[in-house]
């Protein structure tokens, strides 16, 4: 400890406090704040917590197919035979596909980018899953006739959509857009099961 009670910057403490202030949506008190419950916690916790980490890192892989988070690959869903196969919903993040699935309301496949195109970020069209997607189009096997573009409805969301419609519009693939059920600068993690069973069912061809 320095002079003012806070924890030397090379110390465990402030260590596991800057781990924890840099996962996403962690502010510093709150970093503060896990950093000192996971001293106080007993020792089994927090090795159970060590054991998680070290546990998710080992056995989740991306699918090969639709490049959701997975434990075996092809996923689950990619690997279910009822599935619509000439359907695939591309979404920007894993948790966007856990999203959808609580609505019932679709039975297709998906991709997921893993991001969206955002140049002030210095994100580009490159650093997503993109070709991956292109690479499962052009797979005549597949007979993939629609894309529904279900990335979030904000700027970079907007771009990437628009980008991707111009990219697949040529394959002659039925490009679409999720209606405008969600309002404008919503995530799809946030979304009511009704709205976005709506913005699904509405959805719309991109132009």
């Amino acid at each position: 400890m320095n002079t003012q009670g806070r924890p030397a910057a090379d110390s465990p403490i402030a260590r596991l406090v800057e781990a924890f202030h840099r996962l996403p949506g962690i502010g510093p008190k709150s970093a503060q704040r896990l950093a000192y419950h996971v001293l106080r916690a007993p020792q089994q916790e927090a090795q159970e917590l060590a054991d998680a980490l070290l546990e998710v890192k080992r056995s989740v892989v991306l699918c090969a197919r639709c490049q959701d988070l997975t434990t075996e690959s092809p996923c689950r869903i990619c690997g279910d035979a009822s599935r619509e196969r000439t359907v695939i919903c591309v979404v920007e993040e894993p948790l966007d596909v856990r999203a959808i699935e609580r609505t019932g309301g679709f039975r297709g496949l998906y991709h997921v980018l893993h991001g969206v195109i955002s140049p002030a970020d210095g994100v580009g069209p490159e650093d997503l899953k993109i070709q991956e997607l292109l690479a499962r189009l052009r797979d005549v096997d597949t007979g993939v006739t629609e894309v529904i573009v279900a990335t979030n409805p904000n700027l970079e969301g907007e771009a990437t959509s628009m980008y991707l419609g111009r990219l697949l519009r040529p394959l002659g693939i039925t490009v679409t857009r999720l209606a405008r059920g969600l309002p404008a600068g919503a995530d799809l993690e946030y979304a009511d099961d009704v709205t976005l069973g709506r913005a699904l069912e509405f959805r719309q061809e991109v132009r």
